[in-house]
């Protein structure tokens, strides 16, 4: 008889939601309960700052870039509806404008006019989009390796879109998850790969139907962000892992002539997830461009 293996994450995510001082609240979007971490509030001259996390991923990516910010700001940091505490419909539609207006109906709710938004891979993607959608534009926007970038010029941007991340991004067996958590860093083993597999295993294994269908979703128009981006975004910056083998660091080509004016940060010896393998150089990175726009 197999024993089941035990899931330690919901433990694991208490105690660190403690150790971070942030609430765990819940809003009703698209008709989906949606779960987010708030820390402080808005207030004149305080920047409140949205942390969008990527595909398989959850609100708690960001712990560490929550630690190193400063304590003072207004963080809203969401599991996107479909992955992490939020609610998953079957019937839902997951792409990414889908996802950016979910958020934005969220984010109406806050009075702030002094807003920024960062998003990692898929969140990215969501990100590109919501700070487009949002009535009052956000003073930043700042993507992570982000999903839906052209790795070259003259891709068309509204062709059919084909992807084999999936073999790395939903993981069939734990031989899946190993090879997951050690490919979205920069390819090799390592021992919070290995720690971050045996605990977040069995809850990933547990979602293979839902990441299937988001995954599909995402790539019915997995260039939506590149339609967006452009003259009309609100100052920008691009972080990036040189070692990333999800998205490839050929993808900022693409941002300097399509947002020419955008703060590029390339970082060495970083795969795709630069708040979690560098969180201090991340960090600090975006902490100096939000000061700049901030009022």
């Amino acid at each position: 008889m197999k024993v089941p293996t035990p899931n330690l994450w919901p433990v694991a995510r208490t105690g660190q939601r403690w150790l971070l001082r942030a609430r765990r609240l819940e809003a009703i979007v698209d008709g989906h309960r949606m779960v987010f971490l708030e820390r402080g509030k808005p207030a004149p001259g305080r920047p409140t700052l949205v942390l969008i996390h990527g595909f398989a991923a959850m609100k708690e990516n960001w712990a560490f870039w929550m630690q190193k910010l400063p304590a003072d700001w207004h963080l809203l940091v969401p599991d996107v509806p479909g992955l992490g505490e939020s609610q998953y419909h079957a019937d839902a539609c997951y792409r990414y404008e889908s996802q950016a207006q979910r958020l934005s109906e969220w984010l109406s709710g806050y009075a702030t006019d002094n807003l920024h938004i960062a998003g990692s891979s898929m969140g990215g993607a969501i990100a590109s989009i919501l700070a487009h959608k949002l009535e009052q534009p956000p003073r930043s926007l700042t993507l992570l390796n982000s999903a839906g970038i052209p790795e070259h010029p003259d891709v068309d941007i509204d062709a059919p879109f084909e992807s084999d991340r999936d073999a790395i991004l939903i993981p069939q067996d734990w031989a899946g998850v190993y090879r997951m958590f050690n490919s979205v860093g920069t390819g090799k083993p390592t021992l919070p790969g290995l720690a971050m597999a045996g605990l977040l295993g069995p809850d990933l294994l547990n979602r293979r139907q839902a990441l299937r269908h988001i995954f599909n979703d995402m790539l019915a128009d997995a260039l939506a962000p590149a339609r967006y981006l452009g003259p009309g975004t609100p100052p920008l910056q691009v972080q990036w892992g040189e070692k990333d083998v999800i998205t490839p660091t050929r993808c900022v080509n693409w941002f300097r002539t399509a947002t020419p004016d955008a703060d590029v940060h390339v970082f060495r010896g970083v795969g795709h997830l630069p708040m979690l393998e560098n969180p201090g150089r991340s960090a600090k990175v975006l902490e100096a461009f939000i000061r700049r726009h901030s009022h």
